[in-house]
């Protein structure tokens, strides 16, 4: 009967371990993921071979959720009047309409903005890679 106890226990310390992991993501966390899917879904878009020409000429999208001219990026990123039938474009500014929606209504209290360098997202600073 110990092993019962035992078996128990570790179900019961399994369990509790699912549920910490569960936990349903924070506002900071959903608009930092959502913004760097973004961010990557335009450069794959950028670059992909069956590139329209309208997207080559779109304004770059590079978010950083800490800087506040990111709110002013993505009202012009969906404002922008070109490129509307393409679909990928579509979607993408469906997702950056919803990135905006979300910072300014439902985590408008949970963001804090550590710069409003609009510069920084024109040409932002990648990091290096160490070389060996």
């Amino acid at each position: 009967i110990p092993t019962a106890k035992m078996l128990l226990s570790l179900i019961a310390l399994l369990s509790s371990a699912l549920l910490a992991n569960t936990a349903p993501p924070t506002c900071y966390s959903r608009v930092l993921s959502l913004s760097k899917e973004i961010t990557e879904s335009f450069k794959e878009l950028q670059t992909s071979k069956a590139v329209d020409s309208c997207v080559v000429m779109m304004p770059r999208l590079y978010l950083d959720i800490h800087n506040y001219c990111v709110l002013a990026k993505l009202r012009d990123f969906v404002a922008y009047p070109m490129c509307d039938r393409v679909l990928e474009v579509s979607e993408l500014k469906e997702k950056a309409r919803s990135l905006y929606t979300i910072m300014i209504s439902y985590c408008r209290r949970d963001l804090v903005f550590l710069t409003d360098d609009c510069n920084a997202l024109e040409s932002p600073i990648v990091p290096h890679t160490e070389s060996s």
